[in-house]
């Protein structure tokens, strides 16, 4: 058994790369339907897709070596070369994947350190699988281990002190751009999560002015009537760009929204007021040459990462806190793991023992054809009662001791006491 992760991210690919290969939930779906129809995805036997605006991370668990499988797969998803792909690609392998996922969960890997999301977003990520039926006991179990570490690392230390993230940035950005924040006319394109932390982000630095633009009115109502924004939809975006003094895009649209022409049209109203425009959804929602119009400032979430706020150096302090806590979850998943190296010498000892049991029982009522056949039926429950309580205690000690470094040595002693067959381990 192999547990892999193949994935690229913030640091190792531009947000240019990454927003052609971000999946949607129904990219997500659709790629692991794949697994459960055996499309180019022979040896594996579970899978994961963790889908972000920094990342894109491919789980999988199989029987042998699955890298190239892994990236021909993402390959052919997004239709993008793999000569293209594999500079920008990391793989880890079992411990190194653990480990990672630990990490990620954590929020030691974001771009913003310690960032509230990622946890909701590996969450989402495990229950996608699980719809899609990709996830067995393995990656079901190392997921499960990653989100109870991320919640241990936000409750038990200060990691998530002053929460930072995308979102908080990119107020923290504007905020500092334009220093009048209170009286600067400000545009969120998009009301999911993202739009929402950026709203609540820029009221705590006292902005009042909020336009919040979203495909429809009803998925902005709530936002607007918590936060006191004004409302609007796509069709008037071209106002909302002459109106805004600082415009943060967040929608999940797989596509451009602001293009070049939209912009160039509105500086010519603006009367030669800047503009800044922060975008940070992946795929990217406005036009990156948008950034070369005079008196317009671009910014993307690669533009984001020099632009890290003063808290997160006290929230580097809590780092080695956090690693311990993910130590202590790490020890546990590897005490499952090698537990599951001892399933298959306890099926076998069941199976001898069951197997003996029936050979014998049959030669017993062979020689006792008179018997009734509820009197039968009381000698193999007697015979089952009996095996059970033979095997059990043997079974009860090689579970306890199936985390242990002595493992090994039960496992060999147990085989040559019983008889049983050597055979692989999972």
């Amino acid at each position: 058994m192999n547990i892999h992760c193949l994935g690229i991210n913030h640091n190792t690919a531009s947000v240019r790369l990454r927003e052609r290969l971000a999946f949607s939930d129904d990219q997500n779906r659709s790629a692991l339907a794949r697994l459960g129809c055996g499309i180019g995805l022979s040896t594996l036997n579970e899978m994961v897709i963790l889908s972000t605006c920094n990342r894109v991370e491919i789980y999988a668990v199989s029987s042998s070596d699955a890298t190239n499988e892994l990236e021909t797969f993402l390959s052919d998803i997004h239709n993008i070369p793999l000569d293209e792909l594999t500079p920008h690609l990391y793989y880890h392998q079992n411990q190194e994947v653990i480990h990672h996922i630990l990490q990620v969960s954590a929020g030691l890997d974001s771009l913003v350190l310690g960032e509230p999301q990622i946890l909701g977003q590996v969450t989402h990520a495990l229950q996608l699988a699980r719809g899609q039926n990709t996830v067995g006991h393995i990656l079901s179990r190392l997921f499960q281990t990653a989100i109870h570490a991320g919640k241990r690392s936000r409750t038990e230390t200060l990691i998530s002190r002053n929460p930072a993230s995308v979102s908080s940035l990119a107020a923290s950005l504007a905020a500092k751009t334009v220093p009048a924040i209170a009286e600067a006319q400000i545009v969120v394109l998009g009301a999911g999560e993202m739009a929402e932390l950026a709203v609540e982000a820029l009221r705590k630095r006292g902005a009042t002015r909020i336009l919040v633009v979203n495909r429809t009115l009803e998925r902005a109502l709530s936002l607007g009537n918590r936060w006191s924004a004004e409302l609007s939809t796509f069709e008037q975006l071209s106002d909302a760009l002459i109106r805004a003094d600082i415009l943060i895009a967040s929608t999940g649209a797989p596509h451009t929204i602001i293009h070049l022409s939209q912009v160039e049209e509105a500086v010519r109203e603006r009367a030669d007021r800047p503009l800044v425009m922060i975008d940070i959804a992946v795929p990217r929602d406005i036009d990156e040459v948008v950034g070369e119009i005079e008196n317009v400032t671009l910014y993307d979430m690669d533009g984001l990462n020099s632009q890290l706020e003063d808290s997160l150096v006290k929230r580097s302090g809590e780092v080695p806190h956090v690693e311990s806590i993910l130590a202590e979850e790490k020890a546990s998943f590897d005490e499952f793991l090698t537990s599951l190296d001892m399933l298959p010498l306890i099926a076998n000892l069941r199976e001898q023992a069951e197997s003996i049991r029936e050979a014998e029982l049959d030669k017993t009522l062979r020689r006792l054809p008179d018997l009734e056949e509820c009197d039968r039926k009381r000698i193999e429950a007697m015979t089952q009662a009996l095996v059970k309580k033979l095997v059990d205690a043997p079974i009860r000690r090689l579970r306890a001791e199936a985390g242990n470094v002595h493992a090994p040595e039960y496992a060999t002693v147990t085989r040559a006491l019983f008889d049983l067959p050597e055979g692989p381990t999972l």
